[in-house]
Protein backbone atom coordinates (compact mmCIF):
# COMPACT_ATOMS: atom_id res chain seq x y z
CA UNK A 1 0.00 0.00 0.00
CA UNK A 2 1.15 3.38 -1.40
CA UNK A 3 -0.74 5.56 1.21
CA UNK A 4 -2.51 5.91 4.32
CA UNK A 5 -6.09 6.64 2.56
CA UNK A 6 -6.30 3.06 1.36
CA UNK A 7 -7.13 2.02 5.30
CA UNK A 8 -10.15 3.83 5.62
CA UNK A 9 -9.86 5.60 8.16
CA UNK A 10 -11.96 8.46 9.73
CA UNK A 11 -10.93 11.52 8.43
CA UNK A 12 -10.11 13.49 10.89
CA UNK A 13 -7.21 10.65 12.15
CA UNK A 14 -6.59 10.79 8.10
CA UNK A 15 -6.12 14.56 8.42
CA UNK A 16 -4.06 14.26 11.74
CA UNK A 17 -1.87 11.47 9.48
CA UNK A 18 -1.26 14.03 7.11
CA UNK A 19 -0.17 17.04 9.08
CA UNK A 20 2.58 14.74 10.58
CA UNK A 21 3.94 14.20 7.21
CA UNK A 22 3.05 10.37 7.07
CA UNK A 23 2.65 9.84 3.36
CA UNK A 24 3.95 5.98 3.12
CA UNK A 25 2.42 3.24 5.50
CA UNK A 26 6.12 1.28 6.91
CA UNK A 27 5.94 -2.64 6.49
CA UNK A 28 4.52 -3.24 10.01
CA UNK A 29 1.53 -0.85 9.52
CA UNK A 30 0.63 -1.83 5.96
CA UNK A 31 0.37 -5.15 7.94
CA UNK A 32 -1.45 -4.38 11.02
CA UNK A 33 -3.90 -1.63 10.24
CA UNK A 34 -5.91 -3.72 7.99
CA UNK A 35 -6.23 -6.74 10.75
CA UNK A 36 -6.90 -4.65 13.44
CA UNK A 37 -9.30 -2.87 11.51
CA UNK A 38 -11.38 -5.91 11.21
CA UNK A 39 -11.16 -6.36 15.12
CA UNK A 40 -8.81 -9.29 15.29
CA UNK A 41 -6.23 -10.32 17.76
CA UNK A 42 -2.59 -9.49 16.49
CA UNK A 43 0.65 -10.94 17.59
CA UNK A 44 3.00 -8.96 16.08
CA UNK A 45 6.75 -9.29 15.84
CA UNK A 46 8.58 -5.88 15.07
CA UNK A 47 11.68 -3.91 16.45
CA UNK A 48 11.18 -0.28 18.20
CA UNK A 49 11.45 2.16 15.27
CA UNK A 50 9.42 0.30 12.72
CA UNK A 51 6.38 2.58 13.41
CA UNK A 52 4.61 -0.28 15.14
CA UNK A 53 2.62 2.67 17.80
CA UNK A 54 1.13 3.97 15.02
CA UNK A 55 0.31 0.13 13.68
CA UNK A 56 -1.74 0.08 17.31
CA UNK A 57 -3.12 3.21 17.57
CA UNK A 58 -4.75 4.32 14.38
CA UNK A 59 -6.93 1.24 14.42
CA UNK A 60 -8.07 1.55 17.91
CA UNK A 61 -8.87 5.29 17.72
CA UNK A 62 -11.10 4.51 14.62
CA UNK A 63 -12.91 2.08 16.86
CA UNK A 64 -13.15 4.20 19.40
CA UNK A 65 -14.64 7.52 17.48
CA UNK A 66 -16.69 5.04 15.06
CA UNK A 67 -18.52 3.78 18.48
CA UNK A 68 -18.33 6.44 20.08
CA UNK A 69 -19.50 6.54 23.73
CA UNK A 70 -18.34 8.27 27.40
CA UNK A 71 -16.15 6.09 29.24
CA UNK A 72 -17.05 5.34 32.79
CA UNK A 73 -15.98 6.53 35.92
CA UNK A 74 -12.55 5.25 37.15
CA UNK A 75 -12.41 3.19 34.21
CA UNK A 76 -10.46 3.33 30.90
CA UNK A 77 -11.79 1.92 27.56
CA UNK A 78 -8.07 1.18 26.23
CA UNK A 79 -5.23 0.21 27.95
CA UNK A 80 -1.91 0.06 26.72
CA UNK A 81 1.23 -1.25 28.54
CA UNK A 82 4.91 -0.58 28.26
CA UNK A 83 7.63 -1.70 30.41
CA UNK A 84 9.28 1.56 30.84
CA UNK A 85 7.92 5.73 31.74
CA UNK A 86 9.70 6.72 28.83
CA UNK A 87 8.15 4.74 26.04
CA UNK A 88 4.73 5.07 27.93
CA UNK A 89 5.14 9.06 27.58
CA UNK A 90 6.28 8.48 23.23
CA UNK A 91 3.31 6.04 23.36
CA UNK A 92 0.49 8.77 24.96
CA UNK A 93 2.40 11.80 22.84
CA UNK A 94 1.61 9.83 19.40
CA UNK A 95 -1.93 8.99 20.58
CA UNK A 96 -3.03 12.39 21.26
CA UNK A 97 -1.27 13.21 18.19
CA UNK A 98 -2.99 10.93 16.01
CA UNK A 99 -6.19 12.19 17.88
CA UNK A 100 -5.50 16.04 17.95
CA UNK A 101 -9.00 16.30 15.96
CA UNK A 102 -10.79 14.36 18.12
CA UNK A 103 -12.15 14.32 21.47
CA UNK A 104 -10.41 11.43 23.02
CA UNK A 105 -9.59 11.66 26.64
CA UNK A 106 -6.33 9.97 27.31
CA UNK A 107 -4.27 9.57 30.54
CA UNK A 108 -0.30 8.17 31.47
CA UNK A 109 -0.25 5.80 34.72
CA UNK A 110 3.76 5.59 35.57
CA UNK A 111 6.15 5.50 38.33
CA UNK A 112 8.22 7.85 39.85
CA UNK A 113 5.47 10.64 40.71
CA UNK A 114 2.39 11.19 42.78
CA UNK A 115 -0.75 9.09 42.16
CA UNK A 116 -2.80 12.06 42.87
CA UNK A 117 -3.36 13.44 39.30
CA UNK A 118 -3.26 10.55 38.09
CA UNK A 119 -6.21 9.44 40.26
CA UNK A 120 -8.22 12.66 39.65
CA UNK A 121 -7.35 12.03 35.82
CA UNK A 122 -8.94 8.51 35.97
CA UNK A 123 -11.76 9.93 38.09
CA UNK A 124 -14.39 10.19 35.19
CA UNK A 125 -13.16 7.85 33.20
CA UNK A 126 -10.52 7.82 30.01
CA UNK A 127 -10.54 6.73 26.33
CA UNK A 128 -7.02 5.68 26.52
CA UNK A 129 -4.31 4.71 29.41
CA UNK A 130 -0.75 4.20 28.96
CA UNK A 131 0.75 2.64 31.72
CA UNK A 132 3.38 0.75 33.46
CA UNK A 133 2.46 -2.62 34.77
CA UNK A 134 3.09 -1.70 38.33
CA UNK A 135 1.70 1.91 38.76
CA UNK A 136 -1.55 0.30 37.35
CA UNK A 137 -2.06 -2.73 40.12
CA UNK A 138 -1.35 0.29 42.57
CA UNK A 139 -4.08 2.05 40.84
CA UNK A 140 -6.14 -0.99 40.95
CA UNK A 141 -5.76 -1.78 44.32
CA UNK A 142 -5.78 1.86 45.79
CA UNK A 143 -9.35 1.55 43.95
CA UNK A 144 -8.70 4.29 41.39
CA UNK A 145 -9.49 2.11 38.36
CA UNK A 146 -11.33 -0.49 37.41
CA UNK A 147 -10.30 -2.61 34.59
CA UNK A 148 -13.76 -4.44 33.71
CA UNK A 149 -14.32 -2.04 30.97
CA UNK A 150 -11.36 -2.18 28.77
CA UNK A 151 -12.35 -3.21 25.03
CA UNK A 152 -8.68 -2.75 23.96
CA UNK A 153 -5.25 -4.33 25.14
CA UNK A 154 -2.16 -3.41 23.66
CA UNK A 155 0.92 -5.33 25.15
CA UNK A 156 4.10 -3.47 23.79
CA UNK A 157 7.33 -4.54 24.22
CA UNK A 158 6.31 -7.87 25.68
CA UNK A 159 10.14 -9.43 25.63
CA UNK A 160 11.09 -6.06 27.62
CA UNK A 161 8.53 -7.00 29.81
CA UNK A 162 9.81 -10.08 30.30
CA UNK A 163 13.28 -8.90 30.81
CA UNK A 164 12.37 -6.66 33.94
CA UNK A 165 10.35 -9.04 35.58
CA UNK A 166 6.92 -7.46 34.80
CA UNK A 167 5.52 -11.00 33.23
CA UNK A 168 3.73 -11.71 36.42
CA UNK A 169 2.30 -8.23 36.97
CA UNK A 170 0.67 -8.51 33.24
CA UNK A 171 -0.98 -11.80 34.22
CA UNK A 172 -2.76 -10.22 37.38
CA UNK A 173 -4.01 -7.70 35.26
CA UNK A 174 -5.00 -9.81 32.18
CA UNK A 175 -7.16 -11.74 34.94
CA UNK A 176 -8.88 -8.04 35.91
CA UNK A 177 -10.18 -7.61 32.06
CA UNK A 178 -13.51 -8.87 30.36
CA UNK A 179 -12.45 -11.62 27.99
CA UNK A 180 -14.36 -9.80 25.21
CA UNK A 181 -11.97 -7.95 24.01
CA UNK A 182 -9.47 -6.97 21.38
CA UNK A 183 -5.62 -7.92 22.22
CA UNK A 184 -2.51 -6.59 20.07
CA UNK A 185 1.02 -7.89 21.84
CA UNK A 186 4.22 -6.54 20.11
CA UNK A 187 7.76 -7.87 20.91
CA UNK A 188 10.94 -7.61 18.83
CA UNK A 189 11.82 -11.23 19.85
CA UNK A 190 9.64 -14.48 20.66
CA UNK A 191 10.97 -16.04 24.12
CA UNK A 192 8.98 -19.54 25.11
CA UNK A 193 7.59 -17.29 27.96
CA UNK A 194 6.21 -14.34 25.77
CA UNK A 195 5.02 -17.17 23.55
CA UNK A 196 3.40 -18.78 26.48
CA UNK A 197 1.41 -15.77 27.50
CA UNK A 198 0.57 -14.93 24.30
CA UNK A 199 -1.21 -17.99 23.84
CA UNK A 200 -2.95 -17.27 27.07
CA UNK A 201 -3.97 -13.62 26.04
CA UNK A 202 -5.02 -14.10 22.56
CA UNK A 203 -7.83 -15.71 20.65
CA UNK A 204 -6.72 -16.70 16.95
CA UNK A 205 -4.31 -14.07 16.77
CA UNK A 206 -2.76 -12.95 13.07
CA UNK A 207 0.95 -13.53 13.47
CA UNK A 208 2.75 -10.23 11.65
CA UNK A 209 6.53 -10.35 11.54
CA UNK A 210 8.76 -7.61 10.47
CA UNK A 211 12.61 -7.00 10.67
CA UNK A 212 13.78 -9.88 12.49
CA UNK A 213 15.80 -8.67 15.84
CA UNK A 214 19.18 -10.39 14.06
CA UNK A 215 19.35 -7.48 11.55
CA UNK A 216 21.22 -4.51 12.25
CA UNK A 217 20.76 -1.46 10.65
CA UNK A 218 22.61 -0.89 7.41
CA UNK A 219 23.29 2.41 7.90
CA UNK A 220 25.13 1.94 11.40
CA UNK A 221 29.04 1.61 11.33
CA UNK A 222 29.54 -0.87 13.60
CA UNK A 223 32.91 -0.92 15.82
CA UNK A 224 34.86 -2.84 17.98
CA UNK A 225 37.80 -1.61 20.51
CA UNK A 226 39.29 -4.00 22.45
CA UNK A 227 40.59 -2.45 25.77
CA UNK A 228 41.69 -3.03 29.14
CA UNK A 229 39.26 -3.08 31.79
CA UNK A 230 40.59 -0.48 33.70
CA UNK A 231 41.63 2.26 30.68
CA UNK A 232 37.69 1.85 29.35
CA UNK A 233 37.20 5.59 31.05
CA UNK A 234 40.17 6.86 29.42
CA UNK A 235 39.26 5.23 25.94
CA UNK A 236 35.85 6.70 26.30
CA UNK A 237 36.96 10.14 26.91
CA UNK A 238 39.34 9.75 23.43
CA UNK A 239 36.43 8.77 21.50
CA UNK A 240 34.20 11.37 22.71
CA UNK A 241 37.04 13.95 21.48
CA UNK A 242 38.03 12.75 18.17
CA UNK A 243 34.52 11.33 16.48
CA UNK A 244 32.48 14.16 15.14
CA UNK A 245 29.38 13.51 17.40
CA UNK A 246 26.15 15.53 17.16
CA UNK A 247 24.80 13.28 20.06
CA UNK A 248 25.98 10.53 22.08
CA UNK A 249 24.33 8.03 24.01
CA UNK A 250 26.40 5.75 26.02
CA UNK A 251 25.02 2.37 27.52
CA UNK A 252 26.25 0.75 30.79
CA UNK A 253 25.57 -2.22 32.63
CA UNK A 254 24.39 -0.95 36.01
CA UNK A 255 22.93 2.14 37.42
CA UNK A 256 26.27 2.86 39.87
CA UNK A 257 28.10 2.00 36.64
CA UNK A 258 26.16 4.84 34.48
CA UNK A 259 26.91 7.43 37.29
CA UNK A 260 29.81 6.75 37.54
CA UNK A 261 30.91 7.10 33.92
CA UNK A 262 29.29 10.66 33.85
CA UNK A 263 31.11 11.51 36.52
CA UNK A 264 34.59 10.73 35.03
CA UNK A 265 33.34 12.33 31.65
CA UNK A 266 32.10 15.31 33.68
CA UNK A 267 35.78 15.34 35.43
CA UNK A 268 37.31 15.28 31.73
CA UNK A 269 35.66 18.72 30.52
CA UNK A 270 32.73 16.36 28.67
CA UNK A 271 29.06 17.53 30.32
CA UNK A 272 26.85 14.25 30.71
CA UNK A 273 23.53 13.44 31.83
CA UNK A 274 22.32 10.38 33.24
CA UNK A 275 19.33 8.62 32.67
CA UNK A 276 18.47 5.19 34.51
CA UNK A 277 15.96 3.59 36.80
CA UNK A 278 17.14 5.19 40.15
CA UNK A 279 16.37 8.54 38.94
CA UNK A 280 12.97 10.05 40.09
CA UNK A 281 10.98 10.74 36.93
CA UNK A 282 11.37 14.64 36.89
CA UNK A 283 15.36 14.21 36.94
CA UNK A 284 15.10 11.93 34.14
CA UNK A 285 12.50 13.88 32.19
CA UNK A 286 15.05 16.84 32.63
CA UNK A 287 17.92 14.71 31.35
CA UNK A 288 16.37 13.82 28.33
CA UNK A 289 14.60 17.40 27.78
CA UNK A 290 18.23 18.38 27.33
CA UNK A 291 19.84 15.61 25.32
CA UNK A 292 16.94 15.97 23.43
CA UNK A 293 17.61 19.94 22.31
CA UNK A 294 21.38 19.50 22.32
CA UNK A 295 22.07 21.57 25.69
CA UNK A 296 23.96 18.27 26.42
CA UNK A 297 25.07 16.00 23.95
CA UNK A 298 26.27 12.98 25.97
CA UNK A 299 23.93 10.65 28.32
CA UNK A 300 24.81 7.69 29.77
CA UNK A 301 22.13 5.21 30.03
CA UNK A 302 20.88 1.84 31.16
CA UNK A 303 18.88 -0.56 29.20
CA UNK A 304 15.77 1.51 30.15
CA UNK A 305 17.35 3.70 26.95
CA UNK A 306 17.79 0.77 24.69
CA UNK A 307 14.42 0.55 23.28
CA UNK A 308 11.39 3.11 22.84
CA UNK A 309 13.96 6.13 23.34
CA UNK A 310 13.00 8.46 20.26
CA UNK A 311 16.01 11.06 20.30
CA UNK A 312 16.36 12.48 16.64
CA UNK A 313 20.09 13.13 15.84
CA UNK A 314 22.05 10.84 17.99
CA UNK A 315 25.19 10.32 15.52
CA UNK A 316 26.51 7.90 18.02
CA UNK A 317 26.04 4.88 20.45
CA UNK A 318 28.70 3.89 22.77
CA UNK A 319 28.42 0.48 24.80
CA UNK A 320 30.66 1.18 27.57
CA UNK A 321 30.07 -2.42 28.98
CA UNK A 322 28.45 -4.76 26.51
CA UNK A 323 25.13 -6.32 27.62
CA UNK A 324 24.46 -9.82 28.52
CA UNK A 325 21.87 -10.59 26.02
CA UNK A 326 22.80 -10.58 22.39
CA UNK A 327 19.85 -8.90 20.98
CA UNK A 328 20.04 -5.83 23.62
CA UNK A 329 22.77 -5.24 21.28
CA UNK A 330 20.88 -4.42 18.20
CA UNK A 331 18.09 -2.63 19.86
CA UNK A 332 20.44 -0.35 21.57
CA UNK A 333 22.72 0.48 18.39
CA UNK A 334 19.37 0.72 17.06
CA UNK A 335 19.44 4.36 18.61
CA UNK A 336 21.09 6.04 16.02
CA UNK A 337 20.82 5.70 11.97
CA UNK A 338 17.36 6.43 12.33
CA UNK A 339 14.87 8.45 9.71
CA UNK A 340 17.11 7.85 7.33
CA UNK A 341 20.25 8.96 8.89
CA UNK A 342 23.33 7.29 9.36
CA UNK A 343 25.27 6.59 13.04
CA UNK A 344 28.32 5.28 14.26
CA UNK A 345 28.03 2.07 17.16
CA UNK A 346 31.67 1.92 19.11
CA UNK A 347 31.81 -1.00 21.79
CA UNK A 348 34.79 -1.16 23.92
CA UNK A 349 35.70 -4.64 24.82
CA UNK A 350 37.73 -6.40 27.33
CA UNK A 351 38.69 -9.66 28.19
CA UNK A 352 36.23 -10.68 30.40
CA UNK A 353 33.80 -9.23 27.84
CA UNK A 354 35.18 -11.58 24.41
CA UNK A 355 32.26 -14.53 25.19
CA UNK A 356 29.86 -11.40 25.09
CA UNK A 357 31.07 -10.31 21.62
CA UNK A 358 31.11 -13.71 20.45
CA UNK A 359 27.15 -14.08 21.32
CA UNK A 360 26.70 -10.67 19.55
CA UNK A 361 28.40 -11.97 16.52
CA UNK A 362 26.95 -14.96 15.99
CA UNK A 363 23.39 -12.85 16.59
CA UNK A 364 24.10 -10.62 13.43
CA UNK A 365 25.70 -12.91 11.58
CA UNK A 366 28.89 -11.05 10.74
CA UNK A 367 32.15 -10.14 12.19
CA UNK A 368 32.58 -6.71 14.02
CA UNK A 369 35.75 -4.83 12.66
CA UNK A 370 38.09 -4.71 15.40
CA UNK A 371 41.10 -2.27 16.76
CA UNK A 372 43.13 -3.21 19.80
CA UNK A 373 44.38 -0.53 22.47
CA UNK A 374 45.36 -3.84 24.99
CA UNK A 375 48.09 -4.08 26.93
CA UNK A 376 50.33 -6.75 26.47
CA UNK A 377 49.22 -8.39 29.39
CA UNK A 378 45.25 -8.15 28.67
CA UNK A 379 46.53 -9.58 25.08
CA UNK A 380 47.44 -12.96 26.64
CA UNK A 381 44.14 -13.13 28.14
CA UNK A 382 41.65 -12.29 25.00
CA UNK A 383 42.63 -13.63 21.79
CA UNK A 384 41.97 -11.27 18.68
CA UNK A 385 39.70 -13.87 17.29
CA UNK A 386 36.35 -15.01 18.39
CA UNK A 387 37.04 -16.99 21.74
CA UNK A 388 35.65 -20.81 22.37
CA UNK A 389 35.23 -22.81 25.20
CA UNK A 390 37.65 -25.28 25.93
CA UNK A 391 36.87 -29.35 24.08
CA UNK A 392 34.75 -31.37 27.04
CA UNK A 393 37.24 -33.63 27.09
CA UNK A 394 39.73 -31.26 27.73
CA UNK A 395 37.50 -29.69 30.86
CA UNK A 396 36.34 -33.11 32.06
CA UNK A 397 39.78 -34.00 32.65
CA UNK A 398 41.08 -31.02 34.12
CA UNK A 399 38.25 -31.21 36.38
CA UNK A 400 38.91 -34.87 37.21
CA UNK A 401 43.12 -33.26 37.81
CA UNK A 402 41.51 -30.88 40.05
CA UNK A 403 39.14 -33.22 42.21
CA UNK A 404 42.33 -35.51 42.81
CA UNK A 405 44.00 -33.16 44.08
CA UNK A 406 41.12 -31.58 46.48
CA UNK A 407 41.01 -35.62 47.55
CA UNK A 408 44.52 -35.96 48.17
CA UNK A 409 46.54 -32.13 48.38
CA UNK A 410 49.84 -33.79 48.46
CA UNK A 411 50.09 -34.88 45.17
CA UNK A 412 53.45 -33.36 42.70
CA UNK A 413 51.13 -32.88 39.84
CA UNK A 414 48.35 -30.74 41.27
CA UNK A 415 47.32 -27.43 39.05
CA UNK A 416 47.97 -24.61 41.99
CA UNK A 417 51.70 -26.23 41.89
CA UNK A 418 52.22 -25.85 38.11
CA UNK A 419 50.53 -22.29 37.29
CA UNK A 420 50.74 -19.92 40.23
CA UNK A 421 50.30 -15.65 40.48
CA UNK A 422 52.74 -13.95 41.91
CA UNK A 423 50.26 -13.73 45.21
CA UNK A 424 50.20 -17.45 45.45
CA UNK A 425 54.05 -18.14 45.27
CA UNK A 426 54.66 -15.51 47.99
CA UNK A 427 52.14 -17.55 49.56
CA UNK A 428 53.71 -20.83 48.53
CA UNK A 429 57.18 -19.29 49.82
CA UNK A 430 55.80 -19.13 53.21
CA UNK A 431 54.34 -22.72 52.99
CA UNK A 432 57.02 -23.91 51.91
CA UNK A 433 59.73 -22.38 54.68
CA UNK A 434 57.02 -23.76 57.54
CA UNK A 435 57.03 -27.12 55.81
CA UNK A 436 60.64 -26.90 55.59
CA UNK A 437 60.81 -25.84 59.67
CA UNK A 438 58.18 -28.92 60.17
CA UNK A 439 60.29 -30.95 58.41
CA UNK A 440 63.69 -30.37 60.00
CA UNK A 441 62.16 -30.69 63.20
CA UNK A 442 60.97 -34.14 62.36
CA UNK A 443 64.46 -35.21 61.52
CA UNK A 444 65.85 -34.38 64.58
CA UNK A 445 62.94 -36.14 66.53
CA UNK A 446 64.29 -39.40 64.13
CA UNK A 447 67.43 -38.96 65.26
CA UNK A 448 66.19 -38.44 69.16
CA UNK A 449 64.23 -42.03 69.05
CA UNK A 450 66.31 -43.87 66.74
CA UNK A 451 68.97 -45.44 69.63
CA UNK A 452 65.97 -45.93 71.86
CA UNK A 453 64.34 -48.20 68.81
CA UNK A 454 67.36 -49.76 68.60
CA UNK A 455 67.69 -50.92 72.00
CA UNK A 456 64.22 -51.69 72.27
Amino acid sequence: MTSFDGFGLNEAIARAIAEEKYATPTPIQEQTIPIALSRHDVMGIAQTGTGKTAAFALPILHHLVTSARPPQRKSCRTLVLCPTRELSGQVLDSFRAYARHLSIRSTLAIGGVSMGGQVRALLNGVDVLVATPGRLLDLVKSNALHLSSVEFLVIDEADRMLDMGFIVDVRKIVFKLPTERQTLLFSATMPAAVVELAAQMLRNPVRVAVTPVASTVERIDQRIIRVDRGAKPIVLVDVLRHETIDRALIFTRTKHGADKVARSLIKAGIAAGTLHGNKSQSQRERALASFRKGDVKTLVATDIAARGLDVDGISHVVNFDLPNVPETYVHRIGRTARAGAKGVAISLCDAEEAGLLHDIEKLIRKAIPATDRRTHSDRAQMPASRSHPAPRSARSSGDRQRRRYREDPTRSDSPHKQHTSGAERRHGKREQADDSSNALAYVAFLRRSAPRRQQA
